[in-house]
């Protein structure tokens, strides 16, 4: 009694006056505030994220209070965030989604040492994969684990129907990021961080509008625990790709007259198909092997297995009778390569159909070539060429070390220390990424591309994956068009073009096969290419110092490259033929992704006040 009546609040609106205000959490379409009104906590809905973090900033000790907040009408006095217990505001932040939490952290010192504690990613660690029971390894093992939780994910796009998206596979719940992954001819493996080999299947889903279709990668299965690699049938073509050979580690029961079992590290085979094992290869204890790769033919199909000292060892098995119930022996034996060079240190390898590379922890690349064809396309001779010793490895000439490859049927792509990339090989359909079509049998400089995220060569294509200076991610392709390998350029190109892909943001590798183009998403904080800043001494077209101080040379040959094209240009006979070349030109050119969308978009446009019928590159992708 006495009392006049209430104001009643709405379901969105603004807090009343004269409230305190804690701690913000900001949560799907609004926020939750924690009250300290009255006698006890109190939650109020339909606070906006941006509301939310305003109040932080006007309680952050850091930032200060709000300027002119005290003369506000009603607001009092807002409250010093250290004035709640560290747990309780962990406990809030772990609440938010984790784009949230990084742009927190980034407020103030006080929220980035909050944000970045250890029991915050632990907590958002649990709320994204509440079966992970171990946080893994490294400095920060929680924070590590969310994040790999968070940004996970399969992408896939098809060359060819009416529908040219990029879709998302099914996410196995259980995985813990995804490491690497395989498409295969029916379904795709994923391998994750705790070493649990995912089955993802094809299968007739019915859609929102009740029609039955098939769709790729929607159904997901354990195929194994305790992987540590895998492989297949090293052809670009999926169709050969029967079998899958999982590298795995199994407790074996130990020998008469002992209690214990011991780890032993194993070979298993599946059916790609099925998921079915049809064979399996236990090795000695004393044997710890970290990458497996296949070689050769069916009928002579070679395992490479290299071992944790960098030592390769090689054994052959029939594929074709894999699938018969009978037991054998093979024979593991060291591989020419560690042979005959046993001080080098392997640290990882690449193959295809006929021929295998080896980079060292150096940096050092030899190579085996097992075909005279093949060695004709990489090297333009065979005048090394042995067929009776085909394993014997070949040397390659670069000028720093290399982190990374890729090896195609015909050529290949290397990465050094500074983010260069070389290629090397067969160059009939433009796939060297050079300009022209010209083989080229050493590595060559592709000088408009610098510090790729990830590298694919496939049978007459190549793929890049590179970030631009605001870290968003695009897709660059070169080679030969057919089948809509490289979207939005159906004729192909002779360089490095941008393609008509959406380009998730954690992209890191990618492949391709006839039908699909895939991409897997996954962002590790403790591992990326340590890119070196290349010496001033060595940028090309930097002049070299010397006494006289004449005018500089083109020692990098910008000048008489740009001659060569006007002369292009001026060969060609009509306006539009013009064009064309200098589209084709600008893509050669050593420019900015956006520069290259510039010139094209600008090319179009005269094209098209010229009366021109020919479309070049539509407008890339916002």
């Amino acid at each position: 009694m006495g009392e006049g009546p209430r104001r009643q609040r709405g379901p969105r609106g603004p807090p009343s006056p004269g409230r305190e205000h804690g701690v913000g959490k900001a949560a799907g379409t609004g926020a939750r505030e924690l009250s300290t009104r009255g006698q006890g906590a109190r939650r109020d809905e339909g606070w906006s994220r941006e509301g939310a973090v305003r109040m932080v900033k006007r309680s952050c000790p850091s930032c200060g209070p709000e300027p002119g907040g005290e003369e506000k009408k009603g607001r009092g006095n807002p409250i010093s965030v250290q004035l709640f217990p560290p747990e309780l505001v962990e406990h809030i932040i772990s609440f938010l989604p984790v784009r949230d939490v990084v742009a927190l952290g980034q407020t103030c010192h006080y929220f980035h040492k909050v944000c970045d504690a250890e029991g915050v990613w632990r907590r958002i660690c649990h709320r994204l994969s509440p079966r992970l029971r171990e946080q893994g390894s490294g400095v920060r093992p929680w924070k590590r684990a969310a994040i790999l939780n968070y940004t996970k994910g399969l992408y896939f796009q098809a060359f060819g129907g009416r529908r040219r998206c990029l879709s998302k596979s099914v996410a196995p719940l259980l995985a813990h990021g995804y490491r690497r992954f395989l498409p295969t001819k029916d379904h795709v493996f994923i391998l994750d961080y705790a070493g649990t080999l995912f089955f993802l299947k094809n299968a007739l889903v019915s859609s929102t509008l009740g029609q039955i279709q098939w769709k790729r990668a929607c159904r997901y299965v354990v195929l194994c625990r305790g992987a540590k690699d895998f492989a297949s049938d090293p052809r670009c073509d999926t169709v050969y790709r029967k079998y899958l050979y999982v590298l795995a580690t199994r407790e074996q029961p130990g020998v008469t007259g002992t209690t214990g079992s011991r780890s032993c590290d194993c070979v298993e085979v599946y059916l790609q198909s099925s998921g079915q094992r049809v064979f399996k290869m236990t090795f000695h204890h004393s044997m710890n092997f970290k990458q497996i790769v296949l070689v050769g033919q069916e009928t002579q199909r070679a395992l490479l297995l290299l071992t944790e000292e960098g030592k390769i060892y090689s054994l052959v098995v029939n594929e074709t009778q894999l699938d018969q119930p009978r037991s054998y022996t093979v024979q593991l034996a060291l591989r020419k390569v560690s042979r005959c060079l046993p001080h080098l240190r392997v640290a990882c390898m690449a193959s295809n159909q006929s021929s295998t590379l080896y980079i060292t922890d150096q940096g050092g690349v030899y190579f085996e070539v097992h075909t005279p064809g093949v060695y004709r396309d990489l090297f333009g001779t065979l005048q090394a060429f042995d067929p009776l010793d085909q394993q014997m490895p070949l040397a390659l000439s670069l000028p720093a070390k290399i982190l990374f490859c890729a090896l195609g049927y015909n050529h290949l792509g290397l990465v050094d220390e500074f983010g260069r990339i070389f290629m090397q090989g067969n160059n009939r359909y433009g796939q060297l990424g050079t300009g022209d079509k010209m083989d080229r049998g050493e590595p060559t400089q592709v000088h408009y591309l610098q510090r790729p995220i990830a590298l694919w060569c496939g049978l007459n294509h190549s793929l890049v994956l590179s970030q631009g200076s605001d870290f968003s991610k695009e897709l660059l392709g070169c080679g030969c068009g057919a089948g809509g390998r490289l979207p939005g350029w159906p004729k192909g190109s002779a360089s490095f073009v941008k393609l008509h892909v959406k380009v998730p943001l954690c992209a890191c590798s990618l492949c391709a096969t006839r039908e699909c183009l895939y991409m897997l998403s996954s962002h590790d904080i403790e591992h990326h290419p340590a890119y070196r800043d290349l010496p001033a001494s060595r940028v090309v077209g930097t002049p070299e110092p010397s006494l006289g101080a004449g005018v500089p040379e083109d020692p990098g040959g910008e000048a008489r490259a740009c001659e060569e094209y006007l002369s292009q240009i001026h060969s060609c006979p009509t306006l539009q033929d013009r064009m064309e070349k200098m589209k084709e030109i600008v893509g050669w050119m050593p420019l900015m992704a956006a520069q290259k969308d510039f010139f094209w978009e600008a090319l179009d446009m005269l094209q098209r006040a010229a009366g021109g019928v020919g479309q070049g590159p539509p407008t890339p992708e916002s």
